[in-house]
């Protein structure tokens, strides 16, 4: 586990990263470390002309632009990561709230070291929960070949999807309409797991945000709760 001087030391990074490639950066980020996971959460990250933007509801605009400049952003993150706390970062997944101008990172570790066993935590309604991300996976694409969770700590839970895809998103993918396919599904997904009682009802906690990414490639969605226990 990396102190918490070091956890402030990647904050710092990748808030200078940010600001250096969106002209501003978040006014806040949280480093969560339990590995084979990292998790940074962002508050407050939302340009002036993405202000604009908002206002005039184009967050298709905002999200594909993001994206764009994730792409290059990515990589030196991880060598950051690497070189610095020793984390060799092979899965990187990431997500917006604009309604909250917040947004989420998540690194998994590659390597032999790190079973899938081993990311299991025992958690309060820890069963209900992946019965509900089931259930919503089956409305929206198809029901998960395999969920399991991790409670970073008590203000951050990750939710792994396996095997999500149906035959027409893998098709789409293939023909090279990756990006269309996740801007649809970041609506879809989002819009059931906001604003849905259930989660806080199982975990005893107030959610404060729930983000969602997925790799096509490896058929893989990771789920970000950030909770609030104190409410």
């Amino acid at each position: 586990m990396l102190d918490k001087q070091a956890q402030t030391e990647i904050a710092s990074y990748v808030g200078r990263l940010l600001r250096e490639s969106f002209g501003k950066g978040p006014q806040s980020i949280f480093v969560s470390i339990n590995r084979p996971f990292i998790v940074l959460y962002l508050k407050h990250f939302l340009s002036p002309m993405e202000k604009i933007l908002l206002l005039q509801d184009q967050v298709h605009s905002i999200q594909s632009t993001r994206d764009l400049l994730m792409k290059t952003l990515i990589p030196e993150i991880k060598a950051y990561l690497l070189v610095f706390a020793g984390m060799k970062i092979g899965e990187f997944y990431y997500d917006w709230g604009l309604h909250n101008h917040s947004g989420v990172m998540v690194g998994i570790e590659s390597g032999d070291d790190h079973e899938q066993i081993s990311f299991e935590s025992v958690y309060t309604g820890k069963e209900e929960l992946h019965q509900e991300i089931s259930t919503i996976s089956q409305q929206v694409e198809k029901k998960p070949d395999e969920v399991y969770s991790c409670m970073i700590n008590e203000r951050n839970l990750i939710v792994i999807r396996n095997g999500i895809l149906i035959s027409i998103e893998k098709e789409l993918i293939r023909i090279g309409h990756e990006e269309s396919l996740k801007l649809a599904k970041r609506n879809l997904e989002k819009s059931h797991l906001h604003n849905n009682g259930h989660f806080q009802s199982f975990l005893k906690a107030k959610i404060d945000d729930v983000f969602v990414d997925w790799d096509f490639h490896l058929d893989k969605s990771v789920i970000v709760f950030i909770l609030n226990p104190s409410q």
